[in-house]
């Protein structure tokens, strides 16, 4: 039989993750839900949404809240709840101000090419299915009889016609490319190349010619046209939602505030100018009232709702604990009269004594108290259990923490491979900005962006210095299909050289230079063949590494980041990631010589062994059982009698220790080797 107290000792902390991402990105398992935490914001944002669906005229929400309240959960519940009725959009924080229309255009499909639950087209194909062209004019009693969707996709131009017919009063922007654009949708051969077209990115002359259009989105007034389209033709589908997330992380201004002017001046175009939208903006309390008074009173007048999320009471933080524990509840023989048991009401109310918190303080103290219960239990549960203050020494703590962020570095690199694919998932100016950061981390000198001034380009380079050294180093990032385009960054690379701005030169690209006796080609030849400036073809890999790490950037400026109960910022973020190493293995910042190259090396089990330690530092009791349970979630080629052996390798080392040898292996309890007082 299996008593709740051996399965708190044997199990992981059912409160160790408290971060939620981008609604859109895969989970392995949903967050729980507890309906009555942030209730009225729910229904605030919902009736607005019912107002735009009823008229069509697009509205504002700014949904403010503190660090910890769940904005970007709240977001997601959003979604989930409400995706039946409309089409959710996630927009990530703008790089460049002078981007901005180009990077919402690009996450507005981005979010519209996903699969909504319980759907089998993509948003964008339900949206495109759902227009009035399609669903009324005389057509209409013979819609249902006869196949109109393969009518009218069989035959292009009469598709092109159909629309432009139908929505000839709406004043469509360069309608022929984008009604064609759209047929092409249809086509299971062209639909890649389609979505990347509307996204904005800078197509091939091949990709071009067969979607039949003259050329890419390439222009901020293009790409605000292109977004307006998809309002002035849908007037009779579902409303699109913008949710703008993370705003701690958008373009600076030169006094280092994040531009929510830009932000908020493109916001009041959309309201104002296109149909059809509802636009959340979640933003910190702090960070709104911080930056308020540089808001244009024009801009604020356009906010139609405000919500707020407050804290929570002790009644919802005993819900939100129980979501948690529940699994464990579950696999004992007899469940603990209370839900929240290993805690209580007492010690919840002794904790918070205001009688509010917020979900995520409620969270860290649940993971505290277990932490606490564990090692009680295993310390022979002498006198009756009280949760503590822990004191620990300095050296002690940063290990833990270190483990931690460690654990979490692994878990969130993993998630992030399954999503990241090819370097081209993200655009030029995000790919600079992700290695600026990365740069800035391992403290690269004077990181500047951009090194191109005054081109199109700008935001497709940076430039830096090695420590100690003065020779100044230039990154251009471009991954631009078109053969015209790259021949104008070469030009641009061109100048920078003369122009000495930067003594060596690094062109960053996995496309490919077109043909040599193309003029981009030809350029390229003569400015990165042979010593000092150099071409770097990127792998997915190394995107992969500066994407992990700019999610944990975004978090930490955001106050989301948290380990062990502890909320970590920027700086300690960045000792972090320089005291880990984990960018050691980032092949870009190899090749740039920023971290040092290592050879190449047979597959090693060393990182499966440093995964194992450092979970036991961060549960500190668990069962073995356990351990390799979750060593082969995160290492999925690595065999489990190979985790085991390491398990006892680490015995032997006296780095952990199984409390009870004897019992069978799926009794075993395993913990750290006490250090010597």
């Amino acid at each position: 039989m299996t008593s709740i107290d051996n399965v708190i000792l044997k199990s992981t902390n059912p409160f160790d993750n408290y971060r939620s991402v981008n609604f859109w990105q895969p989970q392995k398992q949903p967050e729980p839900v507890v309906e009555s935490i942030h209730q009225d914001a729910i229904a605030t944002i919902e009736e607005t949404l019912d107002q735009v669906v009823q008229d069509h005229c697009t509205r504002t929400v700014m949904l403010q809240g503190d660090p910890g309240s769940g904005k970007t959960y709240l977001l997601g519940r959003l979604k989930k709840k409400l995706n039946h009725k409309a089409f959710f959009v996630y927009i990530k924080p703008f790089p460049q101000s002078d981007r901005i229309w180009r990077h919402i255009l690009r996450y507005t499909v981005d979010s519209m090419i996903q699969v909504p639950e319980g759907q089998k087209d993509s948003q964008l194909m339900l949206w495109l299915k759902s227009l009035s062209a399609f669903t009324k004019h005389s057509l209409g009693a013979r819609v249902l009889k006869d196949n109109f969707w393969e009518l009218f996709t069989s035959d292009r131009k009469h598709f092109i016609n159909h629309l432009k017919n139908t929505y000839k009063q709406a004043g469509i922007y360069n309608a022929d490319n984008f009604f064609g654009v759209l047929h092409d949708l249809t086509n299971p051969e062209l639909y890649t190349s389609a979505c990347q077209w509307l996204q904005g990115d800078d197509l091939s002359e091949e990709s071009l010619k067969e979607l039949g259009v003259k050329g890419s989105i390439d222009t901020e007034e293009a790409a605000s046209e292109t977004l307006a389209n998809f309002g002035r033709i849908s007037a009779e589908t579902q409303p699109i939602v913008l949710c703008f997330d993370q705003l701690e992380s958008i373009a600076r201004l030169l006094n280092g505030s994040p531009d929510l002017q830009t932000l908020f001046s493109v916001k009041t175009k959309i309201h104002d100018e296109n149909n059809n939208f509802l636009i959340i903006i979640s933003i910190t309390t702090d960070t709104w009232r911080q930056n308020e008074s540089r808001i244009d009173q024009s801009h604020k007048a356009r906010i139609d709702t405000e919500a707020y999320l407050k804290p929570i009471s002790l009644k919802d933080a005993e819900f939100l604990l129980a979501t948690r524990l529940s699994p464990l509840h579950h696999q004992a023989n007899s469940r603990p009269n209370s839900p929240i048991y290993p805690l209580t009401q007492q010690v919840l109310g002794e904790e918070f004594k205001r009688g509010k918190t917020n979900p995520r303080e409620a969270l860290m103290f649940g993971r505290d108290v277990v932490q606490d219960y564990k090692k009680w239990l295993a310390g022979g549960q002498q006198g009756s259990f009280k949760p503590t203050k822990k004191k620990k020494t300095d050296e002690s703590d940063r290990e833990e923490l270190l483990a931690n962020f460690k654990l979490k570095w692994i878990e969130d690199f993993n998630k992030v491979q399954q999503r990241i694919t090819k370097v081209r998932q993200e655009s030029s100016p995000e790919l600079i900005q992700m290695l600026q950061e990365g740069l800035t981390a391992l403290q690269a000198e004077e990181v500047k962006t951009p090194l191109l001034t005054g081109t199109k380009f700008a935001s497709h380079s940076l430039s830096y210095k090695m420590s100690g050294k003065p020779e100044r180093i230039g990154v251009v990032w471009t991954e631009d299909q078109n053969m015209g385009t790259f021949f104008h960054v070469m030009e641009a690379c061109r100048k920078a050289v003369e122009k000495n701005l930067c003594q060596t030169l690094y062109l960053v690209r996995a496309e490919g230079l077109g043909k040599p006796n193309n003029k981009g080609y030809k350029l390229y030849t003569k400015i990165f063949t042979g010593s000092p400036h150099h071409r770097i073809t990127p792998n997915p890999l190394s995107v992969q590494y500066l994407v992990t790490y700019y999610d944990l950037v975004k978090d930490a400026r955001e106050g989301d980041f948290v380990i062990r109960g502890e909320t970590i910022g920027l700086k300690n973020l960045q000792a972090l990631i320089r005291e880990s190493e984990v960018l050691q293995d980032c092949p870009l910042l190899q090749d740039l010589e920023i971290v040092p190259g290592s050879p190449i090396k047979p597959p090693s089990l060393e990182p499966v062994k440093d995964f194992l330690l450092n979970f036991v530092i961060t549960q500190q009791f668990l069962g073995r059982q356990t351990l390799i349970q979750n060593a082969s979630s995160q290492f999925p080629d690595v065999d489990e009698s190979q985790i085991d052996q390491l398990i006892d390798q680490l015995c032997q080392e006296d780095k952990i220790q199984i409390l009870d040898p004897r019992a069978k292996p799926k009794a075993q309890l395993v913990c750290l080797v006490p250090k010597a007082s």
